[in-house]
């Protein structure tokens, strides 16, 4: 499914209450969705660093994702630059730590605990059509990242102590 142009929205920075607060299900065939996933894609476009955003990071408070893993160096699959409505987390397993940084958190990464293998199941904008993802290594990182946003969970909060932060280089952000 093609999405009509999106306008780039500017990315909300933390503490921005809907940053905390958990996103609502919305029907993936409602114009408006289907506006605002073409607006969470173009904003994805516009961060170079950035390799997923999340409505509530655009300042909607819906569950909608927009994710792109290609080209990262820790990257194995790619399910292509995707925007999926309500997704859901079905299967997670082989857990490890690694470094990661958001769009709404300037000049910070972290070092989280997420799986490396997930199936997600979700809609298409547009149509509603089923979407299942099965994602490991950087994308599903990313993936998961974007789904603690609809959750109100930041990076931050899966920090398990301050010698897990660092300062931002120039890594991509998860």
């Amino acid at each position: 499914m093609t999405l009509p142009d999106g306008t780039a929205r500017g990315v909300l920075d933390a503490p921005h209450p809907l940053l905390s607060a958990r996103a609502r299900p919305v029907d993936p065939t409602d114009p408006r969705v289907v506006t605002a996933a073409a607006d969470l894609l173009a904003t994805l476009r516009g961060e170079p660093r950035t390799a997923g955003l999340a409505a509530p990071q655009i300042g909607l408070s819906w569950r909608l994702i927009a994710f792109d893993a290609a080209g990262h160096p820790r990257g194995r699959s790619w399910a292509g630059e995707l925007v999926v409505v309500n997704p859901r987390l079905a299967e997670a397993s082989h857990w490890c730590v690694g470094r990661e940084g958001c769009a709404s958190i300037a000049g910070l990464t972290a070092d989280v605990r997420r799986a490396t293998r997930i199936t997600v199941l979700g809609s298409l904008p547009g149509t509603g059509d089923p979407v299942t993802i099965e994602a490991d290594a950087f994308e599903a990182r990313c993936i998961q990242h974007q789904l603690d946003h609809l959750d109100g969970v930041l990076f931050l909060d899966r920090v398990s102590g301050a010698l897990s932060l660092h300062r931002r280089l120039h890594t991509c952000d998860a």
